[in-house]
């Protein structure tokens, strides 16, 4: 039951095309078992048995998967019956409708349900080429073999549940914060590569078992921070908010950017390049004390603009309008928090950042912290991410 290339999966133009009319119930077992015309010939709902010149039949089915035409082979007349065909079809259909892409689902069925082992090891091997942080190699693997092979390591990926994943994490998800989220993330990744190679379906498990484990309490985190998962519900709120409009904007730019206050409420124009897309902050407005540069997103640099508009003689982009083009007080963007009933402050989102970069993507975690401009233990590690660090921008709500 294998699958072909497309052009193969065809008769040549001197092979019969004797699709079944329209109206009709379809093929019969016994149709099939007779024809010996080479042709196509159509059961309906993309189903078609195929008979080549050879008079070998075999049965393959159309089907589009986002928006892409596929065609899967579903194996021989002499080992698929009609009725056979008509069953394999209408998964294949049901799994494409999902998203899912048949043919690597089908080559997946035939090659076998990997164990999770297994497939990060996979994993493992394929992001090797652009790991350049060998201390970040080294861990990938091994936290994986420390806190998840013991509970799922034999485990083919495609029987993991959201009970599996609370079970890894639970016991250190409070004692070890940050191996937790590092555990959670990389759990999160082999079984995304799972789902798109086709041996799982349906919702990543960790994205829900996130929901059912309790709110970390680190020695870092000491102010409120919303669920990244609530941010763009937030983003849209603050803008209809009835409020100054420079307040409104500072504070959105701040999520955008994961910067503290100070070096947003602090910012003179001249240090925003926005041809380049980068706001380079000076090491003395820095509590490290070197120079850091923020890429800057599209909504970003229309925040910047917006608030040049509205105080285009002053020296700060987001001055006080209440203060005669002073710096915004370090309580403003507090308050706006308050009277829209938001259990955060402004520094918190530095934290949701955090949280986000940790949970949703793949960078190592020395990055991540170079994005909200921590030190960096590793001096060789510190060197190579200086002076260009990886962007802090988080996906937007527009």
């Amino acid at each position: 039951m294998g699958t072909r290339r497309w052009r193969d999966n065809w008769p040549s133009k001197e092979t019969t095309d004797t699709t079944v009319a329209k109206g009709k119930k379809g093929l019969t077992a016994a149709f099939v078992e007779k024809v010996k015309t080479p042709g196509k010939y159509g059961d309906g709902n993309g189903l078609y048995l195929i008979v080549d010149p050879s008079k070998a039949s075999r049965w393959v089915l159309r089907v589009q998967s986002s928006g892409r035409r596929r065609d899967v082979g579903l194996g021989g007349t002499k080992s698929v019956t009609l009725a056979e065909a008509r069953d394999l079809a209408y998964e294949v259909r049901k799994k494409a409708r999902v998203g899912l892409d048949p043919v690597v689902v089908r080559r997946a069925e035939r090659e076998g349900v990997p164990t999770f082992e297994n497939c990060a090891k996979t994993v493992h091997a394929a992001n090797l080429k652009t790991w350049r942080n060998g201390k970040h190699t080294a861990q990938w693997l091994n936290t994986l073999e420390t806190y998840a092979y013991p509970t799922i390591g034999k485990r083919q990926v495609n029987k993991i549940e959201t009970g599996d994943i609370l079970k890894i994490l639970m016991p250190i998800w409070t004692e070890k914060p940050e191996t937790a989220r590092r555990v959670l993330q990389r759990l999160r990744t082999v079984l995304d590569h799972a789902t798109a190679a086709g041996h799982r379906s349906g919702e990543n498990p960790c994205r829900i078992a996130v929901i059912g484990l309790p709110k970390q309490i680190g020695n870092v985190k000491h102010f409120a921070a919303l669920p990244y998962a609530d941010v763009p519900a937030f983003i849209m709120k603050l803008r209809s908010a009835d409020c100054d409009p420079m307040i409104r904007l500072a504070l959105e730019f701040l999520i955008l950017t994961a910067a503290r206050s100070g070096e947003v409420r602090g910012a003179p124009p001249e240090e925003f390049d926005l041809e380049a897309k980068l706001w380079t902050i000076p090491a003395e407005r820095m509590k490290a004390e070197r120079e850091h540069v923020v890429p800057l997103s599209p909504r970003a640099i229309e925040i910047v603009e917006e608030a040049r508009k509205l105080a285009p003689e002053s020296e700060f982009v987001f001055p006080s309008r209440r203060t005669n083009g002073k710096a915004l007080s370090d309580m403003a963007m507090t308050m706006l928090l308050r009277r829209l009933k938001i259990d955060a402050t402004a520094h918190g989102f530095r934290s949701t950042f955090r949280d986000w970069a940790s949970e949703e993507t793949d960078f190592p975690s020395e990055v991540c912290e170079m994005a909200l401009a921590h030190a960096i233990d590793n001096k060789v590690e510190a060197d190579r991410c200086h002076p260009r660090p990886v962007s802090s921008g988080r996906p937007e709500a527009r």
